[in-house]
């Protein structure tokens, strides 16, 4: 397999971002693929799973610095309902998140039942279906 020096290396990718951009979300390229990055063709070639949990590790350190932050009652919680928390936000996005008042209020008072139940009385349990039944699950009995 031919090799390229760091130096060609560093050329060629510099030239590629030049020729092609580098653009950070989804565009349709003048071929009309969905394209994403420096001319990554989304349709036809995808991403690795290697890349998709490589954007993963990235997205639950976000979720985590996010739900760790703006809702201090986080911090108090076992691992396990932390784990819930954290699945509703990825899911959700923090703002999302920080809708379920009801919820958010009765885990600062411990009344996990009571969260779970405000979780499956939601719009978002209907949408996720088992989801929403496994993490309420999982907020009751900790």
């Amino acid at each position: 397999m031919a090799e390229l020096s760091q130096h060609g290396l560093y050329a060629l990718k510099a030239q590629l971002i030049c020729h092609e951009g580098l653009v950070c979300k989804p565009y349709k390229c003048t071929a009309g693929k969905l394209t994403i990055g420096v001319g990554r063709n989304l349709q036809e070639r995808g991403i690795t799973e290697q890349e998709a949990e490589y954007l993963l590790d990235n997205d639950i350190t976000m979720v985590l610095g996010q739900v760790s932050k703006q809702l201090p009652v986080f911090n108090q919680l076992s691992e396990v309902r932390k784990l819930v928390l954290l699945n509703m936000a990825f899911n959700l996005g923090i703002q999302g998140l920080k809708r379920f008042k009801k919820m958010l209020a009765a885990l600062c008072v411990e009344e996990f039942n009571l969260a779970a139940q405000e979780m499956l009385d939601s719009k978002w349990a209907e949408q996720v279906g088992y989801r929403a039944k496994e993490l309420a699950d999982m907020m009751a009995k900790g």
